[in-house]
């Protein structure tokens, strides 16, 4: 009886050491199987409900290698739009004064809604029709007295013809206007010379130790023989570089500023394309047409209240007496202080990102500035208001950033580690901006850091599905500042990469692109009337 009562015993206790055992092992077998790099399978688990927006892959781990892969075919896309286009004389680009633009059924009295075509043709400075497309043409009609605008649908047939088409929006009459802002000579000169170096733009950086002050040049890519320090991104693999001064030791690196140099991968010849007199030349002069109601008694259907993964169309809206009126969708009127009542908006990028975080703190009074003991213009900006737990931040987004002004990188980081630390939630609202300062730089420095933010984006939105996250397009800036370094083709070509690397992600996206274009700013700040409508979009995204 004993030796039983023993087994029994001895039965009881092993039960309860194998139930210790798989418990432990079960509780800590995401630690194991990390620590042994083995594969987690989720094959089994087969109950994660089906949403309507793109689902996101289990793993989004995307390696060094397969990063590289991806830059490759997005730069082989936008040269296959872009393709060389030599030219032996500036004669024989394409010139405003001499193409010809005619509108398509012309009538004396159109209505709105209507659709009005223009047949553009291409014509060099001999008055010789040109034979292949290409040009850098900026479509917009407007009403000034009304404060109306929209910009139009461009469609190149790679001939030398275009079809301009306007969506004629308003009553009353509507000026017409194409622009050159570069022929197709000059976009295939900026696009190989922009490719082609980084050393249009230098960094000083100032390092800083006790009394010990020293400056050094820096940039993405420093072709020194002297001794560098790295300022690496482990994960990312974006690195940035400096001189290393004698004595101080890399770390002490405490500020930045840049200027332009005097390099330029344009021939004379070239140079000459983008002279101001040849940027940005009207094509269609003092051409109007007069829209009526026509149709007023016809019932105009209810659109639905602008959210996450509607299509885009071109054009994107109208302005119409400086409020922005998209095309298809529509924005309610939002109280703002209320819709983001109980939110953190984190703003993330360049200045005009920071123009949002101004406009918020000059038209929610009860928001109060945190002073975060930083100094400049590029400073970390925090402003809350507790009675509403209302916490709104900007943040510039990691080097290049571009400034004759000396700004502190004490604190500088990539958008990518600030999302990755981001807990995110339904109550979290991101909102990204880049391109402006990227475009003095080879287009392959815009793509990886926008794969990199993508990448970031993805693995917060595994872990928390329901946080907000929208990318606000670049806008327009001034036609003649900087064209080789600045120009809006360059920013064009960015634009055409963002959107189409995001589509595959459940994110808003505000194309400030097509609305600056429609309030004809060219302004790479636009006024408070521009940035009001902006944030309208985000309103109605987020409520």
């Amino acid at each position: 009886m004993r030796s039983t009562a023993n087994r029994k015993s001895l039965s009881v206790l092993s039960f309860i050491l194998a139930s210790w055992i798989i418990f432990t092992v079960f509780q800590n077998s995401t630690k194991i199987r990390t620590a042994l790099k083995l594969p987690i399978s989720l094959h089994h688990w087969n109950f994660i409900a089906k949403s309507s927006s793109p689902q996101l892959p289990l793993h989004p781990v995307v390696s060094s290698v397969e990063t590289e892969i991806r830059i490759k075919r997005i730069i082989e896309k936008l040269d296959q739009l872009i393709p060389p286009r030599p030219f032996t004389h500036i004669s024989t680009t394409t010139s405003a004064a001499h193409s010809t633009a005619t509108i398509l059924h012309p009538r004396d009295t159109y209505c709105i809604g209507d659709q009005l075509d223009i047949l553009l043709e291409a014509r060099d400075h001999f008055g010789h029709r040109k034979e292949y497309g290409g040009d850098f043409l900026r479509a917009r009609m407007s009403s000034p007295v009304l404060k109306a605008g929209a910009s139009g649908k461009v469609t190149d047939f790679n001939n030398g013809t275009y079809l301009v088409s306007f969506t004629l929006f308003w009553e009353g009459w509507v000026s017409l206007s194409i622009r050159l802002i570069h022929p197709s000579e000059g976009v295939s000169a900026l696009w190989r010379a922009r490719n082609q170096g980084y050393d249009r733009v230098i960094f000083t950086g100032q390092f800083a130790s006790g009394s010990s002050h020293v400056d050094t040049d820096c940039a993405l890519v420093l072709n020194s023989s002297a001794e560098l320090c790295e300022y690496l991104d482990a994960q990312d693999q974006e690195a940035f570089y400096c001189v290393r001064p004698q004595h101080l030791p890399c770390a002490a690196l405490t500020h930045m500023h840049s200027r332009s140099t005097a390099v330029s991968y344009l021939s004379r010849q070239e140079r000459r394309l983008f002279e101001r007199s040849n940027v940005g030349v009207e094509i269609m002069e003092n051409n109007a047409v007069n829209v009526s109601k026509c149709n007023a008694g016809k019932n105009v259907p209810m659109k639905k209240k602008c959210k996450f993964g509607m299509a885009s169309t071109v054009p994107g809206g109208h302005v119409w007496k400086e409020t922005w009126n998209p095309v298809s969708c529509s924005l309610a009127p939002i109280k703002m202080k209320e819709c983001l009542r109980g939110k953190f908006i984190y703003l993330m990028g360049d200045s005009t990102i920071r123009q949002w975080m101004e406009y918020f703190k000059n038209n929610i009074k009860t928001l109060k500035s945190v002073d975060l003991h930083e100094s400049g213009k590029l400073q970390h900006q925090l402003a809350v208001d507790v009675d509403e737990n209302i916490h709104i931040q900007w943040q510039k987004h990691g080097y290049p950033l571009i400034g004759s002004l000396t700004y502190s990188v004490k604190e500088i980081e990539y958008i990518a580690r600030v999302i990755d630390r981001t807990g995110g939630g339904k109550n979290t609202v991101i909102v990204i901006s880049l391109g402006q300062h990227f475009r003095p730089f080879p287009i392959g420095v815009f793509i990886r850091r926008t794969l990199n933010v993508h990448k970031a984006v993805q693995r917060l939105l595994l872990r928390s599905p329901d946080t907000m996250v929208i990318i606000k397009a670049e806008n327009i800036r001034e036609l003649h500042s900087d064209v080789e370094r600045f120009s809006d083709f360059h920013g064009y070509v960015q634009y055409l990469a963002i959107k189409d690397i995001f589509q595959d992600l459940n994110v808003g996206f505000i194309d400030a692109w097509d609305l600056t274009i429609a309030y004809g700013t060219n302004n790479v700040h636009p006024s408070q009337s521009v940035v009001r409508n902006q944030i309208s979009i985000l309103l109605n995204y987020i409520c």
